[in-house]
């Protein structure tokens, strides 16, 4: 489903939720074509260990190599400090509660926002991105535009906001579409569903455990595949990140394991390279170039003393 310009998201939350909060809630983001993915039959992706060794050095300590185009590199990051945050420190519980369920950034985690932004533009990683998806939840979205999002919108410019005015009581001026990547929200990298009986990802009177979160992190994982960016920016949830990253680095050196493993805080960034191992993309490689032109004789020296080595046995 593609939103026409100036639309908000709705929440996909039952109507009684709705009704309990007292009112309707609206979304924030307001994009020329920010669709909402949410794909059913995913791609398998293999999480098989390499069986190349070598006899002088452990495999674990081995570097590993792969074609750059069967590479993305995501930047993950976890949305600012919400509300729920705030009022899970002092009861856990409230994690659970309804009226949170869709919760809004506190004025700490737009500063927040505000200085990763700081720091994507400096890095020049801004530059760098070429899609950035979202959980479709007002927290990361908030997040989400304020870090790669365009200047703040004026009036005049011919290009669409990206954020309306003080959307989720932010409090803060509209943000524009201009010279930004494209915005997909889906539904796949959400925090823990909690029971609905609407929404198609959710199971009534149940709340995802976390092996079903990796799961369905994986799904998530192997949708990426079908797109053809090659640098995303993915900004998403706590318990998404770490149940779905637990998955990887058995293979690695333990510090690099807990590296990828360990959990998020408010607004950071982790940048890591995932690997098509088993051919599910098929993008070519742009960069490879197949030498040989023109065309001339080019036997290497290696493949020279070999064949004189057989040459030598044969006689």
């Amino acid at each position: 489903m593609v939103l026409p310009i100036f639309t908000y998201f709705r929440d996909r939350i039952k109507p009684s939720r709705q009704q309990a909060a007292g009112k309707e809630r609206e979304r924030l983001i307001a994009s020329s074509s920010i669709p909402f993915s949410n794909p059913k039959k995913p791609i398998q992706l293999s999480l098989s260990h390499t069986s190349a060794s070598l006899s002088d050095m452990d495999v674990i300590s081995s570097p590993g190599l792969y074609p750059l185009h069967r590479c993305k590199t995501l930047h993950l990051v976890r949305h600012a400090q919400g509300v729920h945050n705030v009022e899970g420190e002092k009861d856990h519980a409230a994690y659970l509660s309804e009226s949170l369920f869709d919760a809004h950034l506190t004025p700490l985690g737009w500063q927040q926002v505000d200085h990763l932004r700081k720091h994507v533009h400096e890095t020049g990683l801004s530059k760098k991105i070429e899609l950035v998806i979202v959980s479709p939840l007002l927290r990361t979205m908030q997040t989400a535009v304020g870090v790669f999002g365009s200047e703040g919108y004026k009036d005049g410019i011919d290009v669409p906001p990206l954020m309306v005015e003080n959307a989720g009581e932010s409090n803060r001026p509209a943000i524009s579409s201009l010279n930004c990547p494209p915005f997909v929200a889906v539904e796949l990298c959400r925090e823990h569903l909690i029971a609905s009986d609407e929404d198609n990802l959710w199971e009534a009177n149940s709340r995802e455990k976390n092996e079903e979160v990796a799961v369905r992190g994986m799904k998530f994982l192997n949708w990426l595949w079908t797109r053809k960016e090659r640098e995303i920016a993915i900004v998403t949830h706590s318990g998404f990140l770490y149940h779905t990253l637990s998955v990887f680095g058995n293979d690695c050196h333990p510090s690099v394991k807990s590296e990828i493993c360990t959990h998020f805080a408010n607004c950071e960034l982790r940048s890591v390279v995932i690997v098509d191992r088993s051919m599910m993309g098929s993008d070519p490689a742009t960069t490879n170039y197949p030498g040989k032109i023109p065309s001339g004789l080019d036997l290497p020296s290696d493949v020279a003393d070999e064949k004189l080595s057989n040459d030598g046995e044969g006689k």
